[in-house]
């Protein structure tokens, strides 16, 4: 079996946990990727703002080249692969792909509709109707067309087609909890912040008093369907309402502007920008709880965020929104609050403050974390494949 496109496994993990997965399994994977190099923004950017799209059909067309050279090096040497993976963002690849690849399974990894996630950024009109055209173009060349949730397996033209694979997380995300130091000691005596002062990187910290605190970090585009005003706001009225919270906020987005507007005054937030994907991990699994998503956009109730499994696996309790994809998936090892709603989310941080409901909620997600490894999740792709000779 091969991999193949233009994908970027370190940015995306998306790929990576799929091809850990079927190796796990004894499947041999050859990876033939070329990758791209833009974001997951900078692709819908470009798709929304058509005088950008000439960047976008040069880089493509050079990986392309070289991904035809690699694909007759590896026909020669292997002969024809029985499946062919394309990976995320591989609207475009699979046109490539079924064309290289004519008798073999193609399967497109499609986690992202390009048309679902334009109108969640803004987008309307010809743009939107042109996006579902590419989703419908892609998903018509595969053979096998892998979801994450049941309900973007239905979005498909025919769902029959479809397999959900849960994204799960790579398992260098369990890496740092091999530290010494017990998650239960993250929760610790600190200075709590009295008033604000902002550093280079946008930091806020001073001190008064010490007390207990709860780190608490989230990671992402800040997009309409993360709910980062939602979350801003409750942070605000959770601090406010005296939980000793230590709060780390990382990306960019449309939606940050407001985020940083909510939280203006309010101690203990830290701003990053950008944190390197290796660094990540490790980041996370330094805080309590991991945030997931709270808009109660179309596509924020169809999906189950990286960033859900990805805290899962790093050790913290994840704390998310009540959609049924998200209680479908992991409802008994993540802790769930009403949807684009600020209050729950602010309650729950003042709960999770106490240690003894700390406590009881690391228990939950601790049972869960096995239930996300690439081994686990990938088993319906593998059933699938070996459903059709592919394996």
């Amino acid at each position: 079996m091969i991999t193949f496109g233009t994908y970027d496994a370190a940015r995306h993990p998306r790929t990576a946990v799929l091809v850990a997965g079927l190796r796990a399994h004894g499947v041999k994977v050859t990876e033939l990727n070329r990758p791209l190099g833009f974001s997951t923004a900078e692709r819908v950017r470009m798709l929304q703002q058509p005088w950008r799209l000439p960047a976008l059909a040069a880089r493509l067309l050079r990986c392309w080249a070289a991904l035809v050279g690699d694909a007759v090096r590896h026909r020669r040497a292997e002969g024809r692969p029985a499946a062919v993976l394309v990976g995320y963002l591989g609207h475009f690849d699979v046109l490539l792909a079924r064309v290289l690849y004519p008798r073999s399974v193609v399967v497109l990894d499609h986690l992202v509709f390009a048309g679902d996630t334009a109108a969640d950024r803004g987008a309307a009109g010809l743009r939107v109707r042109l996006l579902t055209g590419l989703d419908r173009l892609a998903v018509a060349c595969a053979d096998v067309v892998v979801t994450d949730t049941d309900e973007h397996r239905r979005m498909l033209p025919d769902p029959d087609k479809g397999v959900v694979v849960l994204v799960g997380a790579p398992d260098e995300w369990r890496a740092p909890q091999a530290s010494p130091v017990e998650p239960a000691s993250r929760v610790e005596l600190v200075e709590t912040p009295a008033s604000t002062s902002s550093t280079s990187d946008g930091s806020v910290s001073t001190s008064s008093t010490s007390e207990v605190s709860l780190s608490v970090v989230f990671f992402g585009l800040f997009t309409p369907l993360q709910g980062a005003p939602v979350l801003a706001a409750a942070v605000r009225d959770a601090v406010a309402a005296g939980a000793p919270l230590r709060v780390t906020m990382v990306g960019t987005g449309q939606d940050l502007p407001r985020a940083r507007e909510v939280l203006a005054g309010t101690p203990g937030i830290t701003w990053h920008d950008w944190v390197e994907p290796a660094d990540l991990p490790a980041l996370v699994a330094a805080h309590d709880v991991c945030l997931g998503i709270f808009g109660d956009t179309p596509k924020g109730l169809r999906v189950v965020p990286n960033k859900v499994y990805q805290g899962l696996a790093a050790g913290c309790v994840v704390v998310t929104s009540d959609t049924p994809p998200q209680r479908r998936a992991l409802g008994e090892n993540v802790e769930l609050v009403p949807v684009a709603d600020a209050a729950a989310l602010a309650a729950e941080l003042v709960r999770l403050g106490d240690p003894g409901a700390l406590s009881t909620a690391r228990a939950r997600a601790a049972r869960g974390r096995d239930r996300i490894r690439p081994q686990v999740v990938v088993e319906p792709l593998v059933a699938e494949l070996r459903r059709r000779d592919a394996l």
